[in-house]
């Protein structure tokens, strides 16, 4: 379950833009605020399976979008590229380690890590 919330919420921050505004409000009810689909459907004056049918149809969508796009494999696949990167300049000896040059380095791929989390 918590998979699915966290793939949701991914997929959400890269493609929830292109989706209606119905569908960015439940999805941010249900997965941000963790409201259940009687509470959204309360809010909004429907049913929970209409809430239930916006919120599948929605992550469907976002799903179209990451297969077409791949936009969230690509960032998975950078950020994991810049740890390794990160972590071999990390491992080199204690000596290299104070030189100016590498310690700039470190903390330039230390912010690029930090600024492209989701």
């Amino acid at each position: 379950m918590l998979d699915k919330v966290l793939k949701a919420g991914l997929l959400f921050d890269f493609y929830g833009a292109l989706l209606t505004e119905k569908q960015q409000q439940c999805m941010e009810m249900h997965y941000s605020h963790d409201l259940s689909l009687s509470e959204i459907a309360d809010e909004f004056g429907v049913s929970r399976q209409a809430v239930y049918d916006i919120l599948k149809r929605a992550e469907q969508t976002l799903s179209e979008y990451e297969a077409k796009l791949k936009l969230v494999e690509r960032h998975q696949r950078e950020q994991h590229t810049i740890k390794q990167v990160y972590d071999s300049v990390d491992a080199l000896p204690a000596s290299l380690k104070t030189m100016p040059e590498l310690q700039s380095v470190m903390k330039q791929l230390a912010s690029i890590m930090k600024a492209r989390e989701v």
